[in-house]
Formats: C-alpha cells, sequence, structure tokens
C-alpha cells in the first residue's frame, strides 16, 4: 500500500504537481487521483517515480505496512 501522505511530500519537495506526474507516467490527472486514493501503481509506474523523485527507500514508500 503506498503511503500517499510521503509521496504527495516527496512530490512537492522536488517540484511537480500530481498532475505533471501523471504526465510523466502517460495517464491523466485523473487517473493518477485514483490511484492516489486507492494507494495502488503499477511497478512499471512505480519505477518512473522512483527515478524521477530520486526516492532512495522506495519500500517505505511504495510498500508500506501502515499509512499516515
Amino acid at each position: 500500500m503506498v503511503d500517499t501522505a510521503v509521496l504527495r511530500g516527496l512530490l512537492a519537495q522536488n517540484g511537480f504537481s500530481q498532475a505533471e506526474m501523471a504526465k510523466n507516467l502517460g495517464m491523466t490527472p485523473k487517473t493518477f487521483y485514483t490511484k492516489m486514493k486507492k494507494k495502488v501503481f503499477d511497478s512499471d509506474e512505480i519505477d518512473i517515480m522512483i527515478k524521477k523523485l530520486n526516492i532512495k527507500d522506495p519500500i517505505s514508500v511504495f510498500f508500506a505496512n501502515s499509512v499516515t
């Protein structure tokens, strides 16, 4: 389960809006928002976000046991 609070922070920290990240992932902002709400992304989307956001510990973001 994705820790969306942490992911939102990483987006802001790296100067991305959710809509901009959606474009980088090849999806509409609505699809991105839906995936954030469901707290689930595909592995290829996770890979892109890890690279774009320079995430050092992806397990804590994308495979969190409990979310904030």
